[in-house]
């Protein structure tokens, strides 16, 4: 998307959420003023290319409500959850945005798609509504140093230096790295490329949604990489990695944490077989999380995909910000979380950065054995 249009539709943002002021004052004070239930609200992609993720967050997010209700909710009152979809646009984001602030959501937990959150910063910004964002994870994301914004997955710099320590680790003399221009795809690939130093050879920028990427793998294969990372989303990285084996490519080939899903493989077939991805922890690679994992999967008939861990802490951190705050007050919710020491979530103890980030990125490298990825380093 151009530079201006975005800046086109924050200015929108801004206007829309500034109406929306009028009806809930500071911070979901509408929702203060009656003894209603709390609503969360939730924008996660159910249509477009990255729809088959909206499932995994909402599910889960869904699972920790029900839980905390059977308990007798938050400060005697029910949680609600307000699920929108953003299709992992900007534009349709921010009408998603607009939409959840005049429900009077207390707080944000969504977002997977950088690019599609980024937008909707000023919407909440401006409502005074917290954002626990578990899984969108540009820098840039954090670069905006908004004091309601808050990461609990890792970020695009703590997942650069993990592809970086594991391109070192296997030796790769030569690395391409392919991205598709967006916000979080682009972040990553720029921010990996100094921690290769000479290693990195080409740079190569895909166009979404297209079907034949041969002229772009021919650009990265004329340069003889032993190894490439793709940093973009599973629907293209399916392709990419298919047509980089029909093109001959014998070497290594990795994917950041977008293309981390089963569609991966449907899409390249066996010649998924191998891949590495860098990735924070999905409910496989979780040690302790049978139990969960199992309720999960009878709840919902099917078992947990990536970013359902994550959502399921978001509304677990919300509701103990609430619990703590004695209410659903912006500034008192946006302190409470500053505060958060110990928290227990599936990526351990929580504890922010000043930055509003992870204290540890705790990302591992995955591998695509048979029909699914698998834990292949923790590195630790």
């Amino acid at each position: 998307m151009r530079k201006a249009h975005v800046v086109s539709l924050a200015v929108a943002a801004l206007m829309l959420a500034g109406c929306g002021q009028g009806l809930l004052g500071e911070g979901g004070s509408a929702q203060q003023a009656d003894k209603g239930p709390i609503l969360l609200g939730m924008l996660v992609p159910q249509s477009g290319s990255e729809a088959a993720i909206g499932p995994y967050m909402t599910n889960a997010a869904q699972l920790a409500i029900d839980e905390i209700n059977a308990k007798g909710g938050v400060l005697g009152r029910q949680l609600e959850l307000k699920t929108v979809d953003d299709a992992c646009d900007p534009q349709t984001a921010v009408s998603a945005a607009n939409k959840v602030v005049t429900e009077g959501v207390a707080v944000s937990i969504g977002g997977y798609c950088s690019g599609a959150t980024l937008p909707t910063l000023p919407v909440f910004g401006k409502a005074n509504i917290p954002m626990i964002i578990p899984a969108a994870n540009s820098q840039e994301l954090v670069d905006q140093k908004l004091k309601n914004v808050f990461l609990i997955n890792g970020t695009g710099t703590q997942q650069a230096e993990a592809a970086g320590k594991w391109i070192a680790k296997q030796g790769a003399t030569k690395v391409a790295l392919m991205h598709d221009n967006t916000s979080y795809s682009k972040d990553i690939a720029d921010r990996t490329q100094p921690l290769l130093g000479a290693k990195a050879v080409i740079t190569e920028a895909v166009t979404p949604k297209e079907s034949d990427y041969s002229a772009n793998i021919h650009n990265v294969l004329d340069k003889k990489p032993d190894f490439v990372y793709w940093t973009g989303y599973f629907q293209e990285g399916g392709l990419i990695i298919r047509q980089l084996r029909q093109a001959g490519y014998k070497g290594s080939i990795m994917v950041a944490d977008g293309s981390v899903s089963v569609k991966l493989g449907e899409i390249a077939g066996s010649d998924a077989e191998g891949v590495f991805a860098t990735m924070t922890p999905i409910p496989d690679t979780l040690p302790d999380a049978k139990g969960w994992i199992d309720s999960y999967t009878k709840k919902f008939s099917s078992a947990p995909g990536p970013y359902s861990n994550q959502a399921y802490d978001a509304v677990r951190l919300a509701a103990e910000a609430i619990t703590k705050a004695g209410g659903t007050d912006g500034a008192k919710l946006v302190s409470a979380l500053e505060g958060v020491n110990g928290f227990s979530m599936f990526s351990g103890p929580l504890k922010f950065t000043p930055e509003h980030t992870l204290s540890a990125g705790g990302f591992q490298i995955l591998a695509w054995k048979g029909d699914k990825f698998v834990l292949q380093d923790a590195l630790s």
